[in-house]
């Protein structure tokens, strides 16, 4: 049995004990939040069980007094790096949910700790998982090596957080980093070769403009479009939009390589393929992971994702999502706001990578 304690029991923080509930062998036996309503949220999520979860408002104390194994980090985002350095300074096991920090030189702290750590260190980077998504990498292949990838996300706006933490750059590390570091890790996930640079356009032309936090308006982005070279003349593109609630589907996802094309769009989960043949094109049956157990908010991605981590930690192994893979899906976002504040493209290279 893992005993897990949850660090954070806001939307991300429940959903992570809903999953926990529905696997084999692993009990939350600990929550910690400062506030007291999130607390609150999380003994509901635990059901039957919530009475007997300990609950702290100060996560140290969770770590130095609860009987835990392994801990979910879903604190905002900017608390990331701290909240790492004294799990750290435990043998505990640890998932850590996106994006892994808000600055790149987080990132590098929280990587420098994982090296030395006892326990395993995952990065809550799920959209790979989604079973749409997780079909589409399977079919890859189809495509012969990827040339060009495409990416477009058209949604509705942020959700409001508690404190409305995530109305500022300052605590979110900036849209492209907080909402998209999910597509940059598919982008890295799938292009044959390294990133190497990155140009972007980005405004916040609708979304929060009238809005106010103790006088002042949120920072956030809430349209971009992001190119991402990769070394060996291959590219990606993001082309995001958070004011497009009426969009028939949130999400398409489209590989182009030197022998067809595989395309899926989602939450419908339809796919297809093509052969480099003028416009003929076919249909793929929908794959659907039998291992699900709880859907929840990412199609079952999150409960996969608990199932990978188990097994890391039962094997000793090595986790699916690395830090290394954490840290370069925050260094496409920060590039991609450099570049946008700066209006110039980025070489990777500046950043260190």
């Amino acid at each position: 049995m893992i005993r897990y304690g949850i660090i954070g029991t806001g939307m991300m923080g429940c959903e992570h004990i809903r999953n926990i509930a529905a696997l084999d062998d692993a009990v939350v036996t600990a929550v910690a939040d400062p506030q007291a309503e999130s607390l609150r949220w999380a003994r509901l999520a635990c059901g039957d069980a919530g009475a007997e979860v300990a609950a702290f408002a100060d996560y140290r104390e969770m770590l130095e007094k609860a009987p835990v194994d392994a801990i979910v980090v879903a604190s905002p985002n900017h608390t990331h790096a701290e909240v790492m350095d004294a799990i750290f300074d435990t043998d505990k096991h640890v998932l850590l949910e996106k994006p892994m920090c808000t600055t790149l030189e987080d990132c590098r702290r929280v990587s420098a700790g994982a090296e030395q750590h006892a326990g395993v260190v995952q990065v809550g980077l799920e959209y790979r998982y989604m079973p749409q998504i997780a079909h589409f990498l399977a079919e890859l292949p189809c495509v012969g090596e990827v040339k060009t990838l495409f990416i477009r996300e058209h949604r509705h706006p942020f959700l409001p957080k508690v404190e409305n933490w995530n109305r500022f750059t300052r605590n979110t590390g900036g849209t492209l980093v907080e909402k998209c570091c999910h597509f940059f890790d598919l982008m890295n996930r799938i292009m044959p070769s390294k990133p190497s640079r990155v140009l972007a356009s980005g405004a916040q032309d609708v979304n929060h403009l009238e809005e106010r936090y103790a006088g002042e308006v949120p920072d956030i982005l809430d349209n971009a479009y992001v190119i991402v070279e990769y070394a060996g003349a291959s590219r990606a593109c993001l082309d995001l939009c958070m004011f497009a609630e009426s969009s028939r589907n949130e999400q398409e996802i489209m590989a182009t390589g030197t022998d067809g094309k595989l395309d899926v769009v989602l939450p419908s989960g339809q796919m297809f393929r093509g052969a480099r043949e003028y416009r003929k094109w076919e249909e793929v049956p929908p794959a659907r992971d039998a291992r699900i157990a709880h859907e929840g908010f990412h199609h079952g991605a999150s409960y996969i994702e608990h199932l990978l981590f188990l097994e890391a930690i039962r094997s000793g192994g090595t986790p699916e999502v690395t830090v290394h893979d954490g840290l370069l899906s925050v260094a496409l976002g920060v590039a991609a706001h450099r570049s946008i504040d700066e209006g110039r493209a980025v070489d990777l290279a500046e950043l260190g990578l």
